[in-house]
């Protein structure tokens, strides 16, 4: 005697705990993804070079003034490498950072694997925050070879240029902190580029227009203040000044040299590299509009990854 079994064709198993993936198997996935595009490593290549650049013309093309310049104020010489190798990094990692946290996000809707992992019973939050930590993990990864050729091509250019290393004799402590401090504002600068990104991305779920809108968002954003002091001119209005101060791009532009002390002044990096608010800002003010910038993104990306369901 025989029993014939039957199952729908629709039926589908329910994923279980040992066929579900764990939060540290997706972050694996996701900087095995990072690390296998092609993508990835021209756009590493692109960063090193740039960040390389500077160091390779002030070591070629030495000025015979900087030996003189490193006499008289080694300490303030120190503060002007550290600070423009520090500007150069911030600028062009902040690109490297959105291109490839758009692709991260993107690419899953583009693709449509984003259906196959939460068919196996990935949460939609849950995997929005392993794309989230692996893009911290790389962005640490970044800063911390990014102050390694910093240090190294820093000592090289010191050596070259003075034909010495005594210029270190002339570091203090104020230095150090002020060093700290100015990495803390790349560390601020990254973090939100990596939350715009990703917001804008998880937004639009394309990845063709969270790149266009991720690398020209802080664009606009500095360009804009062209258009508010025209307005103000125009209206012999200063609201529109005043407006600028609300605006991401230029506050993290101003953060350096605002939160740091007047001591500091060459840790800014380059004056007038980068346009800051047309209104006077101080650290605060600087910390807490970028603070909100980034709640808003984070929170943009939350509410529409958990309410709207993938269909398409």
């Amino acid at each position: 005697m025989s029993a014939l079994v039957t199952t729908r064709p629709d039926a589908v198993a329910a994923p279980t705990a040992e066929t579900r993936p764990s939060f540290a198997g997706l972050v694996r996935g996701e900087l095995f993804k990072i690390s296998r595009q092609r993508a990835t490593w021209a756009l590493g290549i692109v960063l090193l070079l740039i960040v390389l650049a500077p160091y390779g013309i002030l070591i070629a093309i030495p000025n015979p003034n900087l030996k003189a310049q490193i006499a008289v104020a080694p300490l303030a010489f120190l503060y002007t490498l550290m600070g423009s190798g520090l500007l150069v990094f911030r600028v062009f990692v902040g690109t490297f950072l959105i291109i490839t946290t758009a692709r991260l996000i993107g690419m899953e809707y583009s693709g449509g694997t984003i259906r196959v992992l939460l068919g196996r019973g990935v949460g939609r939050l849950e995997l929005l925050g392993a794309k989230l930590l692996a893009l911290a993990i790389l962005a640490t990864g970044l800063l911390l070879g990014g102050l390694l050729i910093d240090l190294v091509f820093n000592t090289l250019a010191l050596r070259v240029i003075a034909g010495n290393f005594d210029a270190f004799q002339a570091l203090n402590s104020g230095f150090w902190q002020d060093t700290l401090a100015s990495i803390g504002t790349v560390v601020i600068s990254m973090a939100v580029t990596i939350l715009m990104a990703a917001a804008v991305t998880a937004l639009t779920r394309s990845l063709a227009v969270g790149l266009a809108i991720g690398v020209g968002f802080f664009a606009a954003d500095n360009i804009g203040t062209i258009f508010f002091f025209l307005a103000s001119r125009l209206t012999n209005s200063t609201f529109w000044l005043l407006a600028t101060g609300d605006l991401l791009g230029p506050n993290l532009n101003a953060m350096p040299a605002a939160v740091l002390p007047a001591r500091s002044a060459a840790t800014a990096g380059l004056p007038g590299a980068m346009p800051p608010p047309l209104t006077p800002v101080t650290g605060g003010h600087t910390l807490l509009v970028t603070a909100i910038w980034a709640a808003a993104f984070l929170a943009a990306m939350v509410l529409m990854t958990w309410k709207h369901d993938v269909t398409e």
